[in-house]
């Protein structure tokens, strides 16, 4: 009778853990680089570029119109994905390793070059509940030591220190991380093949798939099936040049017209849709969440009149603290979405996908900057927060120099170190930052410019120096 009533309670228990473990939801984290806000369809709709499949993945989820990267660069954005802390709090606050030069007014501070093993990882803490945690693609937070199997991944396939491609988009890819493929293979089409057996594999188990394309990073190599597409639709344009306006001492491209680039945006959207048809034949669709979005804007804006895409209706681009810097698509689908193909206009930014994919797992995390946004996923309430802020104290190719912004409510506040410039704008009448409003609202201005100070000192930020080697021009 003792045996029976062990063996009942065995079964019960084994009942248990498996309905647990049907309950636990998958995670595909899909990051593009360099990805701008008006590069997808959905987003914008008189762009270039065609994204039938991310347009039909913000059909069956939520599309968040005020959704920006935590840093106008890509590392600090990314450090901020993996611990749900501000990029001030973990010190790495420009691109790794940065650019520092040494013949300007100010010298930038010295930030990290790696994400410290100290710091606990998204994919740490899913391990915790049983998660299969794999990572595919542009790791760029450490070298040696600090890879992707460092901080909490089973699998990395193609991450290691270096932000851009290092063979280009053809193999051979030149990547320790990732073996060659055969003559001609795109990398686009590696990651998405790779991540494709990673859900084949872990299928029988709750799993985070973080993919993180390469493209559509420099350098710009067209994807070749689509090239000639866009080069159509180009012509068709009939433009005879392409319009800029000047930004700083820089050029902010106004219009997207690069077929090499546009093609590159192609086949990332095609690739999106082989992982969604990957979890539809594998019946995992239904529970798991994707989570689609961007590192930074678009680069728009560069020293030279070459950039390769336009950010729409939002002033300048990747680097820039301006909206066509930080502001990035993002759509979230899965189990949980009530009334699917909504949009909300909560502004959300990098550290929230940390606190809100715990949430969703169940599991508990000390507390960070992130918010947990599954109110607005379900329709069950809303985030109680009115500002967001970034600091970005380094100069930039993009011709961006030293500075912070705040957005509180619809006002937003833009500092620049070098000549202690401050720029003030209200995004609900003026999307596109064209009117510096500063001179007629000075409370405001003050009111702003305090409270970016006290979040700048309550997350240790460090800030530029008068460089003393320095010569100004005549």
């Amino acid at each position: 009778m003792f045996r029976k009533i062990l063996y009942l309670i065995f079964i019960h228990l084994f009942i248990l853990s498996c309905s647990e473990k049907e309950e636990q939801p998958n995670f595909v984290f899909i990051l593009v680089d360099d990805l701008g806000w008006a590069d997808v369809k959905c987003n914008y709709p008189g762009n270039f570029y065609d994204t039938p499949n991310i347009d039909r993945l913000a059909e069956s989820g939520v599309r968040f119109t005020q959704a920006y990267a935590a840093n106008p660069v890509c590392s600090p954005t990314r450090a901020a994905i993996m611990t749900g802390k501000h990029p001030n709090r973990v010190n790495i606050t420009d691109w790794i390793p940065g650019n520092d030069p040494k013949k300007r007014p100010l010298l930038g501070p010295q930030d990290a070059s790696e994400l410290a093993l100290k710091e606990i990882t998204l994919a740490e803490k899913l391990k915790e509940k049983g998660y299969q945690t794999g990572f595919i693609g542009k790791w760029h937070l450490g070298s040696e030591g600090f890879y992707p199997e460092d901080q909490g991944f089973e699998v990395n396939i193609g991450g290691y220190h270096m932000g851009h491609p290092p063979g280009g988009y053809y193999s051979p890819y030149k990547n320790p991380k990732l073996s060659d493929g055969p003559e001609g293979e795109y990398l686009t089409d590696r990651l998405t093949n790779e991540s494709i057996k990673f859900i084949t594999h872990n299928k029988e188990n709750p799993f985070l798939l973080y993919l993180a394309f390469y493209t559509v990073h420099t350098p710009i190599q067209a994807a070749k099936p689509y090239l000639e597409e866009y080069e159509t639709k180009r012509a068709e344009l009939g433009i005879s040049e392409v319009p800029f306006r000047e930004e700083g001492d820089g050029w902010t491209k106004l219009l997207q017209e690069d077929a090499a680039y546009a093609s590159m945006v192609h086949a990332m959207d095609v690739n999106v849709g082989r992982v969604l048809k990957a979890l539809e034949e594998q019946g995992l669709a239904e529970n798991t969440w994707v989570i689609f979005t961007s590192d930074n804007g678009g680069l728009s804006t560069l020293y030279r009149k070459n950039a390769p895409t336009s950010n729409g209706p939002l002033r300048a681009g990747k680097g820039w603290c301006y909206e066509g810097g930080i502001r990035v698509p993002l759509i979230f689908a899965g189990p949980a979405i009530t009334n699917p193909g909504r949009t909300s206009e909560t502004p959300v930014i990098s550290m929230d996908y940390f606190t809100t994919i715990l949430k969703l797992a169940g599991v508990e995390h000390e507390d960070n900057d992130g918010m947990n946004l599954t109110p607005v996923l379900t329709e069950e309430g809303t985030i109680d927060r009115d500002e967001l802020f970034w600091h970005y104290p380094h100069y930039h190719g993009s011709a961006w120099t030293p500075g912070s912004a705040i957005r509180k409510g619809d006002w937003k506040l833009v500092r620049f170190y070098e000549d202690d410039r401050i720029e003030l704008f209200n995004l609900a009448d003026d999307p596109g930052e064209t009117t510096n409003v500063a001179d007629q609202f000075p409370e405001k201005v003050q009111e702003l410019s305090d409270r970016l100070d006290a979040l700048l000192v309550e997350t240790h930020a460090q800030f530029p120096i008068a460089n003393p080697d320095y010569v100004p021009r005549d």
